[in-house]
C-alpha cells in the first residue's frame, strides 16, 4: 500500500500534482545541464564509470533536493505517479531478463512485495537450496519516501546474487507515521516470516540508506523483546546516526547524492536523535543479539564518519563484520550504480558470502571459534 492510499494521508489536487510533476522533471534536467561544468571525467574509475558517477549524482541529488522541498501531500502525490509507473514496468523487467518472479502479498499483517526465482532459471550453484533464505528487505528513503516497487531491480539482482527470496515490506513513514510506527511495521513482518514457518537463522535482515537504520533499530528492538536474532544483517550506506553532527556531514556535502538538509526531525517527533533505537551508532553490539553483519558505503558519502564509528561498535564488541568502503563513492552507490566497478565489487563479496553461508550449512567449519560465524571472516578492514 503505497503511503498516498493509507488512511489519513494527505495528498494534493490533480494539477498540483500535475504541476509538481513538471517541476520535478525541469529540476531534474536542470541538474543534468551543470554536468559539464562539473568535472565529469575525474573521480575513482575509469573515464566511463566517473561520467556515470556525475550524471547519477546530478540525476539523483536534483531529484532528492527537490523533493524534500515540497510540501507532504504535493510529495505523496509524486510518489504514487512513481511507484504506480515503476510497478508496472519493473516486474514485467525482472521476469523476463533478470528470470525473477514478484508476487504482492500480506506478511505479519505487512502489505509487500516478494522476489524469487523462477524455478526454470535458478543457479544450480543454489541447487535446492534457492528458498531455503529469506531476505528481509527495508527499502531505504530517508524514512519518508519511496516503495516497495521502486525497489525491484536491486531486490531482483539480491536474488540473483544469493539465491534467497525477498520480502521487501511496505512500512510506514514519516512525517504521518513518526518513529516508532515503521519500526513496530519491520517487526511485525519480522515476525509473521517467522510464523509462516521460517526460523530466524533462516532470515536475513538487509537494508539501505534510512532501511539500513531500521534494519538496527530492528536488530535493538528484538533484543529488547527477547526474540531470537536474524542469521545476518546487510547494510547499505545505513542511516545509523541521527545527529548528523560527523564532520563528513559538511565536508561530503558537495560530492554526495543526498541533499543538505537531511530530513530527519519528523521521523523522530520527540526522540532525541542520540537514542541507540534510532541511531545505531549509540549502541552497544554484542554478538549475543547482533547477527553477523555485511556494511559497504562510500567514501565520498555524508554518513561516512558515523558508518565507520559504528563499524568500529561492532568490532569492538565481538560482532562478526565484512566492511567495505569504497573510496570515491556516494550514498547507495551499489543501488545507483550497479554497473561500476565498485558495485561490482560489493555484489562479488554478498555472493561469496552466500555461497560460504551455504557451504557451511552442509559442512560447519571445524575450527569454527564458539559463538562466531564462520561463514562471515573477522577481517575488519575497511576495503576488500
Amino acid at each position: 500500500m503505497v503511503m498516498a492510499d493509507r488512511e489519513g494521508v494527505k495528498t494534493a489536487s490533480g494539477p498540483n500534482t500535475a504541476l509538481t510533476v513538471v517541476g520535478l522533471v525541469d529540476n531534474m534536467l536542470n541538474g543534468l545541464a551543470r554536468v559539464p561544468f562539473s568535472q565529469p571525467f575525474k573521480g575513482p574509475g575509469g573515464i566511463l564509470d566517473n561520467i556515470g558517477q556525475s550524471v547519477t549524482r546530478a540525476t539523483v541529488r536534483s531529484f532528492l533536493g527537490y523533493s524534500v522541498s515540497l510540501p507532504i501531500e504535493d510529495f505523496r502525490s509524486m510518489e504514487k505517479i512513481l511507484d504506480t509507473i515503476c510497478g508496472a514496468v519493473l516486474p514485467p523487467v525482472v521476469g523476463y531478463f533478470g528470470g525473477v518472479e514478484i508476487e504482492d502479498d500480506v506478511v505479519g499483517g505487512q502489505e509487500g512485495v516478494w522476489c524469487r526465482e523462477k524455478a526454470g532459471v535458478r543457479d544450480p550453484e543454489f541447487e535446492h537450496e534457492a528458498l531455503d533464505k529469506t531476505i528481509l528487505y527495508l527499502h531505504g528513503g530517508g524514512y519518508f519516501g519511496t516503495t516497495p516497487n521502486m525497489y525491484l531491480m536491486f531486490a531482483a539482482a539480491l536474488v540473483r546474487l544469493t539465491g534467497c527470496q525477498v520480502f521487501i515490506p511496505d512500512y510506514r513513514m514519516a512525517p504521518e507515521f513518526p518513529f516508532p510506527a515503521a519500526l513496530h511495521d519491520a517487526a511485525d513482518a519480522y515476525r509473521g516470516l517467522m510464523e509462516m514457518g521460517i526460523p530466524a537463522d533462516d532470515i536475513i535482515v538487509a537494508g539501505d540508506s534510512g532501511g539500513g537504520g531500521l534494519t538496527t533499530s530492528l536488530l535493538v528492538y528484538l533484543h529488547e523483546q527477547e526474540m531470537p536474532k536474524p542469521r545476518a544483517a546487510v547494510l547499505f550506506s545505513p542511516e545509523i546516526d541521527l545527529d548528523l553532527s560527523q564532520d563528513s556531514i559538511v565536508d561530503n556535502a558537495s560530492n554526495d547524492v543526498l541533499p543538505w538538509n537531511i530530513p530527519v526531525t519528523f521521523y523522530l517527533r520527540g526522540v532525541q536523535p542520540n537514542d541507540e533505537h534510532v541511531s545505531a551508532v549509540y549502541s552497544h553490539p554484542d554478538p549475543a543479539w547482533f547477527p553477523p553483519t555485511f556494511v559497504c558505503w562510500g567514501g565520498e558519502e555524508m554518513f561516512r564518519d558515523g558508518i565507520r564509528e559504528f563499524a568500529d561498535r561492532l568490532r569492538e564488541g565481538g560482532v562478526n563484520l565484512r566492511a567495505m568502503e569504497e573510496p570515491g563513492m556516494f550514498h547507495v552507490f551499489p543501488i545507483l550504480m550497479p554497473w561500476a566497478e565498485s558495485a561490482k565489487r560489493v555484489f562479488t563479496s554478498i555472493r561469496e558470502l552466500a555461497k560460504a553461508n551455504r557451504a557451511a550449512d552442509v559442512r560447519p567449519s571445524p575450527t569454527a571459534v564458539p559463538g562466531q560465524d564462520p561463514t562471515i571472516p573477522t577481517e575488519t578492514a575497511d576495503t576488500l
